[in-house]
């Protein structure tokens, strides 16, 4: 059978800005029969995340990301339609999820490898089990869960940094969910400020592309901050920690601002904003989701159960068509 693919053409340099170039479509061919405990399965939809930027290096820095390689196909969070099974769990019509999805219009995978979807949990809407209903919401849900000691009625401010994007809008309106009395958002944009504000819920949002961030904050934070999601790290980060309460907590999500860097994750913070986080005791602690697999099942549930209930807005940026998924 005729597939397409994308594969990793070039790597970009651990200093370097990703470039379409960087893949290549090109047709490919798989199988014409699956064999025992496998499935033929049609991709329907394959999340594009900022993590993938470290798969892209040769090392990834990370000792739970493998590399892509070169001349190889790509893969990450995928979701499709099963249109031919050798799995006794699996059937023709069922929907299948897997965090290693291959990116090719049609794949045979392991069937053990596939988690099936119920598409009434998200109101038929399965591209969500990629996003809010899927890791990103479970890092946003989690994150805060674990690392962001919300408590119900202690009035804490929250400020989420990337707030417009997939798990920083989730975080803010999840971090209101779960106790928390204020959540300002930073962007970058004042059209995404005023979604942020207007559909998301949350008080207030910051354009950080206009104006002193600084004194934005102390304006829109006059107790401090008590939670902060961090998504982007740099300098906004440094700014918002500078204005952090004793004994508050960051929940370290993504860096994306160093991501085309070479430097270790974390990044060290500068050492006076360091100097600020050692004086009043703020937690910043490495965030990894996959190590609360555990709770995974509950909080997927809790996530589909916001999201049916509207208490949980979402929105995504769906892009057809394998050749413009570079």
């Amino acid at each position: 059978m005729i597939i397409q693919r994308v594969v990793l053409n070039s790597r970009p340099g651990k200093n370097g800005v990703p470039v379409a170039e960087n893949f290549q479509l090109e047709q490919s061919t798989i199988a014409d029969t699956i064999q025992a405990g496998q499935v033929r399965v049609r991709t329907l939809y394959l999340s594009v995340d900022p993590y993938m930027r470290c798969r892209m290096n040769e090392d990834t820095g990370s000792d739970y990301l493998l590399p892509w390689q070169l001349s190889e196909v790509a893969d990450g969070g995928g979701i499709g339609v099963v249109e031919e099974s050798k799995h006794d769990d699996l059937a023709r019509g069922d929907f299948v999820t897997s965090f290693n999805w291959p990116w090719q219009t049609v794949a045979i995978l392991d069937g053990s490898l596939l988690q099936k979807l119920v598409p009434q949990l998200v109101n038929g809407r399965l591209s969500y089990f990629l996003g809010a209903a899927g890791i990103t919401g479970l890092t946003a849900l989690l994150g805060i869960k674990e690392k962001g000691h919300v408590t119900v009625g202690a009035k804490q401010t929250m400020v989420v940094s990337g707030a417009a994007g997939a798990c920083g809008s989730l975080a803010g309106q999840i971090g209101r969910l779960e106790g928390c009395s204020r959540v300002v958002g930073i962007a970058g944009t004042d059209e995404k400020c005023s979604i942020l504000v207007k559909e998301m819920g949350f008080d207030a949002a910051i354009n950080y592309k206009k104006g002193n961030v600084a004194e934005q904050l102390r304006e829109l934070c006059p107790g401090g901050v008590d939670v902060y999601f961090d998504n982007v790290g740099g300098d906004i980060s440094d700014t918002v920690i500078s204005q952090m309460n004793q004994n508050s907590h960051i929940i370290l999500c993504g860096q994306i601002s160093q991501y085309n860097k070479d430097v270790p994750y974390p990044p060290p913070l500068p050492p006076d904003i360091e100097k600020i986080r050692k004086e009043r005791n703020i937690t910043r602690e490495r965030f990894l989701v996959l190590n609360y697999m555990d709770k995974q099942e509950a909080s997927v549930l809790q996530l589909c159960q916001w999201i049916q209930e509207g208490k949980l807005k979402v929105r995504e940026t769906v892009v057809e068509g394998l050749a413009n998924i570079g």
